[in-house]
């Protein structure tokens, strides 16, 4: 590489370093101001799961006002759930049923932790605090320990019509749309009852690159159209040490991996969309551990929504399709379809003709 070519390489590498430092030093900035203002910590919590002996837990300890306006409207736009202010090295006590833990939230303001527990399987309840504000109880998925099934679905184009990621589709679906405007994909929620319904003990969580400040949105909008209830493991967005933005596909291979690490009793079932990255991160996962993938399920998008999704008319996994890795994928439009295939196959669901 010539010298130019060098330190223009190194002065691209360093600019998201140094807006990485810029982020942090707004954000202690912004966190001196509001506290000196009155501003406490307060925990959001996100659902947790775990099995016998642990609990993940996943929160997120926000700076809130001393004098707060009115409740957020249920059906307020989305950029005002973006509109927050993380607290860092903040305590955080959890009590998960006996056992009693204190954590501090990382440079982001959240907290991701794997702590002792002794929950029995089912659903259970935590309870999370910080100093000056009240505690608030979180549900807890504890996974018996014993072979059971886990469900993993993406949430973008899969659940829910989002046809990311077009820049300005991207910004009206996270920003401007009212949470009630989101619109389901046709037949997934009955997909998944049905799969609940046949594995009552399934263990289903949600992957998607979203950024956690919509996860109420998120579970808002799950709850309302039937979806079966779980965690959901998003991302934060912005710079790193090392890009411009936090990249949505190694989050959900590193989180796959976890899962598939953390829960070696389980086989799963891996349900996405071909419209980004979902076929190719799943048969990677496939081809890894193929005795603990039941199941590869895409839903297929239109014409149109690949078109908005990136820019061509066919799936951006194509290529990865064709070349075999996912052969035995079940594949449809829409979850209705998706039932039918999964009964063909005789998959959960019980083979029909």
């Amino acid at each position: 590489m010539r010298n130019n070519d060098r330190m223009a390489a190194e002065r691209g590498s360093l600019r998201p370093r140094s807006a990485a430092r810029a982020e942090a030093l707004l954000h202690a900035s912004l966190d001196r101001r509001l506290r000196s203002r009155g501003w406490t910590p307060g925990v959001v919590p996100y659902v947790a799961y775990g099995t016998a002996g642990w609990t993940r837990v996943l929160a997120r300890v926000l700076l809130t006002s001393p004098t707060p306006g009115r409740e957020e409207p249920e059906n307020a736009r989305g950029w005002r759930r973006f509109v927050t202010a993380s607290a860092s090295d903040v305590p955080v006590t959890v009590q998960l049923g006996e056992h009693r833990h204190v954590v501090t939230s990382d440079s982001g303001g959240y907290v991701d932790v794997r702590l002792d527990s002794a929950f029995e399987p089912g659903w259970n309840s935590a309870t999370l605090a910080t100093d000056g504000s009240p505690p608030v109880d979180v549900p807890v998925r504890t996974v018996a320990p014993g072979p059971g099934l886990g469900l993993v679905s993406d949430i973008d184009d899969t659940v829910m019509v989002t046809m990311l990621p077009r820049p300005l589709i991207a910004m009206r679906n996270a920003f401007l749309l009212r949470e009630s405007a989101r619109q389901p994909v046709p037949g997934m929620a009955d997909l998944y009852r049905e799969i609940v319904a046949a594995e009552p003990g399934i263990f289903v969580v949600y992957l998607s690159t979203g950024a956690w400040n919509a996860a109420g949105a998120l579970g808002d909008f799950l709850r309302r159209h039937g979806y079966p209830m779980g965690p959901l493991l998003l991302t934060d967005w912005g710079p790193t040490q090392t890009g411009w933005f936090r990249s949505g596909q190694d989050h959900k291979r590193q989180q796959l991996r976890r899962l598939f690490e953390d829960l070696p009793q389980l086989d799963w079932l891996l349900v996405g969309d071909d419209g980004q990255h979902d076929p190719s991160l799943y048969a990677e996962a496939a081809t890894a551990a193929p005795d603990r993938v039941l199941a590869v399920v895409i839903r297929e998008l239109s014409t149109t929504e690949q078109v908005v999704s990136h820019g061509t008319p066919s799936p951006k996994d194509d290529a990865t399709l064709h070349a075999g890795l996912l052969d035995d994928a079940v594949h449809a439009s829409d979850g209705y379809g998706l039932i039918k295939g999964l009964r063909v196959r005789g998959i959960v669901l019980g083979r029909t003709s």
